[in-house]
């Protein structure tokens, strides 16, 4: 373990800006969401009444889990309920990039040639994600606490999603001993989040509630903050930390460094013939994210879909909740402003595809595969429009993916496919001109600044915070603009403003051209 306090200091050096930037974020989801509850629904009357239309429909149980109780505090941390599902991969990323990725740029080597401990890498990944759930938890503690809701609900929140953090940072240190790659060190932790979530989804929705035991999504929801809490299975959690945690350390001790535990797949010794293009390769590099969040958006997208009809219905009965959410999607039609809502934030998460496909670039770059390929006859620019086809188009095909199969689940639901699919489909398009300035942004980065790239995910993480909580805070228009999805068009059922769209799409232009012009003139590496 020698070592271990300065490595924490040089984690903590380099993801100065990400790692607050989500602790706040997601820590703060729970009371501003149990605040808007309150104040939309001020009477014992609305609370049940919200707790009874939302808690009978099995899509949004699916979704957030289920109802323990009517009170503000408890529905607002149900509401609030894919907090964790945010907070395991954010976890599980971070130990990854401290230890996987350090050992596949050798840089972990280069430390290693100093007074440093075999196990002090990933004992300081560990302990940075251990920090940052603390922190997340001692937030949430404070913030609830602050406004007067019992300690004990507060504590059992803040503490439940800090064991799911740490499970899922446990799970990206075993899966970063695995594989010598950082991508396939990445695909199996969040291959196992996402088969945990949809094992959580599966037994809260069709009523097998054991299932949900198999879930580290479900341990948290049991322990029932503000409904009567119920402490144990936050020992689930601790002893499945514990459990990976050693296996991890464990499987490191066994490896050679740079190495993984499972055999590296070797291709073929002459490569196809249409894999001798830069776009070739970029599809290679790019297909399986590409893949996985069409997959993800199709699922959550049927959910939503097959959601929206019970949660329009319940919508129009509160005039202050239309007042809030007509600010978010802007309709008459309660149906459309359920949707067109959703919509925005679909698309700040393909948004967050976007910047990942446009940084894909800074990754080549700094494992030094890229300069290999630019010795050969493959200029700068040529390299580049490779990875912008997808960082630019793949969302394009995300949201329509995810337009089409809302679209369909809301048709079936109620009895108007043909009318619904094609105002959905248009709905989540819709969102790309907002999507492309934030992958703008990162190439505009990587190109000028590409040392400060993680401002990219910055700025996604300040548009999400003020798309989710700055209509609940009445925060004024000026504050609410600085984020490209406030000038989107409100669909479905809003009016369609050309200009925003035509701006946001130069911006986007602008600032992809900026950063083909600075990577052609910056030195590769």
């Amino acid at each position: 373990m020698t070592g271990t306090g300065s490595l924490v200091r040089l984690i903590l050096r380099r993801d100065r800006l990400v790692l607050p930037l989500w602790v706040l974020l997601l820590a703060v989801l729970p009371i501003t969401q149990t605040a808007g509850i309150a104040e939309l629904y001020p009477t014992e009357r609305g609370l049940r009444e919200f707790a009874a239309s939302f808690g009978a429909n099995p899509a949004l149980v699916a979704l957030y889990g289920p109802f323990t109780h009517w009170n503000a505090a408890a529905l607002g941390v149900w509401r609030a309920g894919f907090t964790p599902v945010l907070l395991g991969p954010a976890c599980l990323l971070t130990v990854v990039r401290h230890t996987r990725v350090e050992e596949e740029t050798g840089r972990r080597e280069l430390l290693g040639s100093t007074v440093l401990g075999r196990q002090a890498g990933l004992s300081a990944a560990l302990a940075v994600a251990a920090s940052a759930n603390l922190a997340v938890a001692l937030v949430v503690l404070a913030s609830f606490a602050g406004l007067g809701y019992p300690v004990a609900g507060a504590l059992a929140t803040g503490l439940g999603y800090a064991a799911t953090g740490m499970v899922f940072a446990a799970v990206g240190a075993v899966a970063a001993q695995l594989t010598e790659s950082a991508g396939g060190a990445r695909a199996i932790g969040l291959s196992a989040l996402g088969v945990a979530y949809l094992i959580r989804m599966a037994g809260d929705s069709t009523g097998a509630s054991w299932l949900s035991w198999l879930s580290p999504f479900g341990w948290s929801q049991r322990m029932r903050p503000f409904a009567g809490e119920v402490w144990w299975p936050l020992a689930l959690s601790l002893a499945a930390v514990v459990l990976l945690s050693l296996t991890a350390y464990a499987l490191a001790g066994r490896r050679d460094l740079a190495a993984g535990v499972l055999p590296p797949r070797l291709g073929p010794a002459d490569a196809a013939p249409g894999f001798g293009s830069p776009l070739a390769l970029a599809w290679r590099l790019h297909r399986g994210p590409l893949l996985g969040w069409s997959a993800g958006f199709a699922v959550f997208g049927a959910v939503v879909g097959a959601a929206a009809k019970t949660a329009a219905d319940t919508m129009a009965g509160n005039a202050r909740l239309m007042e809030m959410m007509a600010r978010l999607g802007g309709s008459a039609n309660v149906a459309d402003v359920f949707v067109a809502s959703v919509m925005s934030i679909f698309g700040m998460g393909a948004a967050g595809y976007a910047v990942q496909a446009a940084l894909r670039m800074r990754g080549e770059e700094t494992l030094m595969r890229a300069e290999p390929l630019l010795a050969a006859p493959v200029g700068r620019a040529r390299w580049m429009a490779g990875h912008l086809v997808f960082a630019l188009l793949g969302p394009a095909v995300v949201m329509l993916v995810l337009g089409v199969a809302v679209g369909i689940a809301y048709g079936v639901s109620t009895g108007d496919v043909a009318g619904r699919l094609p105002g959905v489909a248009g709905a989540a398009v819709s969102q790309l001109p907002a999507v492309w300035s934030l992958a703008g942004l990162a190439v505009a980065l990587f190109g000028l600044l590409p040392r400060l790239t993680a401002l990219a995910w910055a700025a996604l993480a300040l548009f999400l915070l003020l798309g989710q909580v700055g209509a609940l805070l009445d925060l004024p228009p000026a504050a609410l603009g600085l984020s490209p999805f406030s000038h989107l068009p409100k669909l479905p059922g809003g009016e369609v403003a050309a200009t925003p769209l035509l701006v946001l799409t130069v911006i986007a232009t602008a600032l992809v051209a900026t950063g083909l012009y600075g990577f052609r003139r910056r030195d590769v590496g």
